[in-house]
């Protein structure tokens, strides 16, 4: 190489040296960026101010759903019905529900369940304070507030007419949306009481608003109060993301239980309580929350009964084909 030559070809080092690290840089950027990466969830909820649904909250705040690279957008909706229709319009991905929605299943909704979230019922049938009604057995004949047809309080609300000898209707089963709007309706005399979560219960006994006058955990034992629902399209086509929403959801589960007080945090300004209730409402769940996911198959043949003895169904389904425990995070 001429002097001339290897002055030019020394003249180009310095630039093209720099020019080559900003592209390696720029690779790796993107690599780092394509690890990072979190897919968006959207996720569901039957009823906004639920402690059933507390771990969703708590599982972002503690950043365990970005941990599985998932980007979680929240929606609440108001009941079963809404939920599931949601679902079916594919404006959510997986949803957030109750067990008795496997009749939705069973008739057909494009969706599967996937995981076991809240094992017993932690719900209560509430009355007015100042009412006359202070025994479960006063209900019968009664008008009893639910969020809507087909959901997990009014299913509650024909088990115990069923259980209490009183018939299908025993019970009035009144349909009026959120929790809120029910309990506008039990203080304007509208229905007689309502059921709901222990802990909205204790936030209005502790009001001098309302009274608790059956628990539903004292009268049911096998049971699946909540379960988590995905389009079956997404099973199919994305199963790995499934895979990780109920991988983070049972790891919140474990998180919750050596977290108190960072849960309690979470779940105030969701349930609306005071730290002393949110707490014993904390207590009520942990006990109450599956760890697994697993479908017991006493609640699920409890479950199969109810569709036909409060008329969803005209038969028990097939419930092995409206769940699925292939998503659920090995033991």
């Amino acid at each position: 190489m001429t002097g001339r030559s290897a002055a030019k070809h020394r003249g180009r080092t310095p630039l093209a040296r720099p020019a080559a690290l900003l592209f390696v840089a720029a690779l790796a950027g993107i690599a780092i960026s394509s690890a990072n990466a979190q897919e968006t969830l959207r996720v569901g909820r039957a009823i906004a101010n639920s402690w059933s649904f507390v771990p969703l909250d708590v599982g972002i705040e503690a950043g365990i759903f970005a941990k599985h690279k998932l980007a979680i957008e929240r929606v609440a909706f108001t009941g079963s019905a809404r939920l599931q229709q949601g679902l079916a319009a594919q404006s959510i991905d997986i949803g957030l529900g109750s067990g008795p929605e496997l009749a939705m299943v069973a008739k057909g909704a494009p969706v599967i369940a996937v995981g076991a979230l809240v094992l017993s019922p932690r719900m209560t049938v509430t009355v007015r304070a100042s009412g006359p009604i202070h025994k479960p057995e006063e209900l019968r004949g009664k008008r009893i507030g639910v969020s809507t047809a087909g959901s997990l309080t009014e299913w509650l609300t024909r088990e115990l007419s069923r259980r209490g000898g009183w018939g299908r209707d025993g019970v009035q089963a009144v349909a009026l949306g959120s929790d809120a709007a029910q309990i506008a309706a039990m203080k304007t005399d509208q229905i007689d009481g309502l059921v709901l979560d222990v802990a909205t219960a204790l936030r209005l006994e502790s009001a001098g608003e309302g009274r608790i006058v059956l628990h539903f955990g004292d009268i049911i034992k096998d049971f699946i109060q909540n379960a988590a629902y995905v389009r079956r399209d997404l099973a199919a086509s994305d199963p790995d993301r499934v895979r990780r929403f109920l991988a983070a959801w049972y790891e919140t589960i474990a998180y919750m239980e050596t977290h108190k007080e960072e849960s309690i945090k979470v779940a105030q300004p969701i349930v609306d309580l005071q730290h002393d209730v949110a707490a014993r409402g904390y207590d009520e769940w942990m006990q109450a929350y599956s760890r697994d996911g697993r479908f017991n198959a006493n609640a699920l043949a409890l479950l199969a009964k109810s569709f036909v003895e409060t008329g969803v169904l005209p038969a028990e389904p097939d419930m092995s084909k409206l769940y699925s425990e292939e998503f659920l995070p090995h033991k």
